[in-house]
């Protein structure tokens, strides 16, 4: 770096310290420290508490660090104490070269909050490298008709070491012939001109050697020494002349290694070998011989190494072009590297958090990094910026830091992890950019209720359930995580004081299963709701609510009970039935019920015993009690019908109802002399017995037995003729409904309660009066 761009460095420093003066996040002031080179790891520098004004607390509390521009660790901040030390060993020669003084910029990072404090580290030279020579061997020469007084430039002999540790001084052995001016050159660059003290005498001395030593100003000095050998040539009286004084050229750094930068050309007047030129590099820097090479015949300039414009911008090559007589020419060449785009945006991450509550508020500092590019111009401005679509914003603090924070509040549940891509491009020609991924990832926080399936849930269950059976279950989910979505499930207090839930249902608390306490009835309760909560654990608790709805279903354990007629009167009722019914004359209705319902309260009717089988017959759905065929004379008066009424259910269950019927030749005596009917009855009796003991005595008696047996018929028959007309009285007694129209059908308009009711010794039955309300008096039917 030459002395121009150091004081425009210089300018720019001060420009930007101006412009940071407004920053609230920078300190105003530069720390300023010191440390030679080559110190041990672990070696003080300095405690920054003191610079800051603040407290040892506050680096921990505060997460301090020490960032350089390089981003490389040269010192390490101790927050235990504040002290910088050394966190490895600096090489002054190694990071500035021949650059002086040698500062390295760094910033003093406090994270929370976001503070900046600007720093510089002065790296001290100590005499540690000795004086070089590029060339050992010297070979000088000059012709002997050389006037005294003539000057030959010699190489400047390198040595890393700057300022009074540099090269000072340079001497020459004694000897009668010459001696050393010492030179300084533009860049500041000491070399040795050799001095001719006296004409030279080829044929006197032919030869002559000295020893060059370069000596530094060092502490102990260091020197180095080169061996100058000067030959004698005969007269030559032209130098070689360059065509140009200064050449000036442009490369731009990408140029491939091999590639020609200039052709340099001379010409020497003189003819022979004093006119043959060849072309040498004169008093060159060390990084000048090792990027360029000359062809000594035709003046071609090469590429050693690849160009690197962010390390050397600028070259200055001395060129000399020496005839066959000793004599040269010196030209100088100025070779500017253009620079190209070659590097892309880099990026350093100082601070980077990972994990963010949803609920944070707007502006959390979510990264906090440094970009910047070797390149100069356009090709070092660069572009920061993230997705599009996402609550992320860059805001830009100073000298390219920048700090990533959130734009609004973040919700877990929509998002839970974000995969930023942080983008920096340069602008220059191809734009290059670099990438960097950042993943954020949303804590949860306790913001959702748990939500159930169903608003409402209905179970069926079905009767006489064992108790601690599981009826079903609900559930709750929870958008949140962790133990904000573990829940836990109640039963909410019942508004009905008359339903016992505690004792009917409960649930787990964890899972939601609900299960019955105890058999349930469905002839007690049909249905019954109640509220289930479900509450998660976070804090603060969220809760919900859902309604269960609980529908009894029917088992089939109830018997029909048998509502007509009444199986429970202390005198059993007697259905009346004139002989001259027709076929399919209604005699009665058995009427039941069933507690259950649905399929298992379907009931059917069937005849099980009838004293005489085939002249009744029962309707299997309704249970009408019908005669089956037409009645005659010889058809008992008295018969007892028992009828099975059953249910479709499973099991099947059934109850039994008996019927008496008496059959009478007509409803229009007002009064029905039961005495007669009881010899009548003795005699049917003892006609029985007489034919069961004939029968049982002879066969032979078995015709007179059946010529008594009708005569006895016909006797009966001229008695009860007599009895034709019946009366009716007054009295109360209990009866049912007896349809006793031409159809055989219960009607509507005529309905009579018909009962037979025993005495002492004889049987009364009146007829009722009609139940139809338009009817008040008293109906007689006759055949």
């Amino acid at each position: 770096m030459d002395l121009q761009e150091r004081i425009a460095q210089q300018i720019r420093q001060v420009l930007l310290s101006f412009v940071l003066l407004g920053g609230s996040l920078v300190c105003s002031e530069t720390w300023r420290y010191s440390v030679a080179e080559e110190m041990e790891i672990g070696s003080f520098i300095a405690n920054v508490i003191k610079d800051m004004d603040s407290s040892v607390e506050d680096l921990a509390a505060r997460r301090a660090r020490v960032i350089f521009d390089d981003y490389k660790p040269y010192l390490r901040l101790e927050q235990q104490t504040g002290n910088l030390v050394l966190n490895e060993q600096l090489d002054r020669e190694a990071l500035c070269d021949i650059t002086t003084p040698c500062i390295l910029h760094f910033q003093v990072l406090f994270e929370n909050p976001l503070q900046f404090f600007r720093a510089e580290l002065l790296i001290k030279d100590i005499n540690d490298h000795t004086p070089m020579f590029l060339d050992e061997h010297i070979l000088l020469k000059i012709s002997e008709g050389t006037t005294p007084g003539t000057s030959f430039q010699m190489d400047s002999a390198q040595d890393l070491d700057v300022g009074r540790n540099g090269v000072q001084t340079y001497t020459v052995s004694p000897n009668p012939y010459f001696h050393l001016n010492i030179q300084e050159s533009v860049e500041g660059r000491k070399y040795p001109e050799l001095v001719i003290d006296q004409s030279l005498d080829r044929e006197k001395e032919p030869e002559i050697i000295l020893t060059l030593t370069a000596l530094d100003g060092g502490s102990p000095p260091r020197s180095g020494t080169s061996l100058i050998q000067v030959v004698v040539l005969d007269i030559n009286d032209n130098a070689p002349e360059f065509e140009r004084p200064v050449y000036e050229v442009q490369v731009p750094e990408n140029s491939p290694v091999g590639s020609l930068i200039i052709t340099v050309s001379a010409t020497d007047l003189d003819a022979g070998i004093n006119g043959e030129l060849s072309y040498s590099f004169s008093h060159i820097a060390r990084d000048v011989r090792k990027t360029f090479e000359i062809h000594p015949i035709s003046g071609n300039i090469h590429l050693k190494t690849i160009l690197d414009f962010e390390i050397i911008q600028s070259y200055t090559i001395n060129i000399q072009a020496i005839d066959g007589g000793g004599l040269s020419g010196k030209s100088v060449i100025i070779v500017q590297v253009v620079d190209v785009n070659d590097n892309p945006p880099e990026i350093a991450m100082t601070s980077l958090t990972g994990l963010i509550p949803e609920n944070s508020s707007p502006e959390m500092v979510v990264a906090v990094f440094s970009i910047r590019d070797k390149d100069s111009g356009d090709n070092g401005r660069m572009i920061c910026s993230i997705q599009d679509n996402l609550p992320f914003l860059l805001k830009p603090t100073f000298k390219n830091f920048y700090t990533l924070v959130t734009e609004h509040p973040l919700d877990r549940e929509i998002r839970m992890e974000y995969n930023l891509t942080i983008t920096i491009t340069d602008l220059g020609t191809p734009r290059l950019k670099t990438t960097h991924n950042i993943t954020v990832v949303v804590s949860d926080v306790n913001d959702n209720a748990p939500t159930f399936s169903q608003t409402s849930y209905t179970l069926l269950v079905r009767e006489n359930n064992s108790p601690a059976l599981q009826i079903g279950s609900v559930r709750a989910t929870d958008r949140d995580s962790g133990t904000n979505a573990q829940n836990t499930y109640s039963l909410l207090p019942n508004q009905d004081p008359h339903l016992p839930l505690a004792s009917l249902v409960s649930i787990n608390v964890d899972n939601g299963q609900l299960f019955a306490l105890r058999a349930l009835d469905f002839e007690a309760l049909q249905a019954f709701e109640f509220h289930v909560c479900a509450t998660d654990q976070g804090s603060p608790t969220l809760s919900s609510q859902a309604l269960v709805r609980v529908v009894m279903l029917d088992d089939n354990d109830n018997s029909p009970f048998v509502l007509y007629p009444m199986q429970n009167a202390s005198a059993p009722c007697t259905e009346l039935v004139p002989r001259a019914a027709e076929q399919g004359y209604l005699v009665t209705k058995v009427v039941a019920v069933d507690g259950d319902s649905g399929q298992n309260a379907w009931l059917s009717y069937q005849l099980l015993k009838a004293t005489e089988p085939g002249l009744f017959g029962v309707w299997a759905h309704n249970g009408e009690v019908r005669t089956t065929r037409l009645l005659s004379e010889r058809d008992a008066a008295r018969h007892r019908l028992m009828v099975l009424v059953k249910v479709n259910g499973e099991p099947p269950l059934s109850a039994s109802v008996t019927l008496h019927v008496l059959l009478v030749d007509g409803f229009s005596q007002p009064y029905l002399p039961l005495p007669e009917v009881a010899p009548e009855r003795a005699q049917g009796d003892s006609l029985t017995v007489y034919l069961v003991i004939a029968l049982a005595s002879v066969s032979s008696l078995f015709l007179f037995s059946v010529l008594v047996f009708v005569v006895v018929r016909l006797c009966r028959r001229s008695k009860a003729a007599p009895l034709g007309v019946y009366s009716v009285t007054e009295g109360h007694f209990p009866g049912h409904l007896m349809d006793v129209s031409s159809t055989g059908t219960l009607s509507q308009s005529y309905q009579y309660e018909v009962c037979l009711k025993e005495g002492s010794g004889t049987s009364d039955f009146k007829f009722l009066q009609s139940i139809n309300h338009n009817h008040q008096g008293t109906v007689n039917d006759t055949e």
